[in-house]
């Protein structure tokens, strides 16, 4: 939510320093002190905010949100001071991202508790879950040790976010420096292992999220330990 915020704030800053009002001229469309743009161009920027605006989950009263924009355009007084209006705009944010944050925390709920039940799944004190596709039979790590690994990353639908095999090389880590699912998961395993975890988001990136990784995502990784790094 906060990137469409920014993403706004300078267009629309745009919009009102060009003056794209309307004069009722033919093919263009301008206030008395902007720069004129052409109908279509105009209609183009329309549909650039109207698209920002949905991806962001923003269903605005059009006449309403029309008004603002001439308002400002022709100099007109506002219903608002402009500190007004972005707190109004951040209180809406605000609402939507509860919203959606309820949502996808229900989702995880919901899919961790079905998974759970999958014959052959694993569940430990914290709630990580896992599978073990092949045991290991070499050393087994401590969360001070440093791991080399194969593994990768994918959400509840399949879609892959992170992996070493795509890279072409193992990664190595020391296991206190990643989530707490890898600290702890890993430590199960023998060199040699394969393991699949499902990681829920209190022991992966939380409420928050983290770069490509939505809020309260349950995360699946396909773990090979390689060694334990001495």
């Amino acid at each position: 939510m906060k990137k469409l915020w920014i993403t706004l704030i300078p267009f629309l800053g745009m919009l009102v320093l060009s003056g794209c009002g309307g004069n009722g001229t033919s093919g263009t469309t301008s206030n008395s002190s902007g720069t004129p743009l052409d109908k279509d161009v105009s209609y183009a920027l329309g549909m650039d905010v109207g698209s920002s605006l949905k991806r962001g989950g923003f269903n605005p009263d059009y006449d309403s949100f029309v008004q603002g924009l001439r308002d400002v355009l022709d100099d007109k007084e506002t219903r608002f001071t402009q500190e007004e209006a972005v707190g109004r705009i951040q209180a809406a944010f605000s609402a939507i991202m509860e919203t959606q944050s309820e949502g996808q925390r229900q989702a995880e709920i919901d899919f961790l508790a079905e998974n759970s039940k999958k014959p052959g799944i694993i569940i430990t004190g914290s709630g990580l879950q896992y599978e073990v596709l092949t045991e290991g039979t070499g050393a087994k790590p401590e969360a001070a040790d440093t791991v080399r690994v194969n593994y990768e990353g994918t959400f509840t639908d399949g879609t892959v976010f992170d992996s070493s095999y795509s890279r072409g090389e193992p990664a190595e880590f020391p296991l206190n420096g990643v989530i707490p699912g890898w600290t702890e998961g890993i430590q199960l395993m023998s060199e040699g292992a394969k393991y699949k975890f499902y990681i829920s988001s209190d022991l992966g990136y939380g409420p928050e999220g983290y770069a490509s990784i939505p809020p309260y995502s349950p995360l699946i990784f396909e773990v090979e330990l390689i060694a334990v790094v001495k």
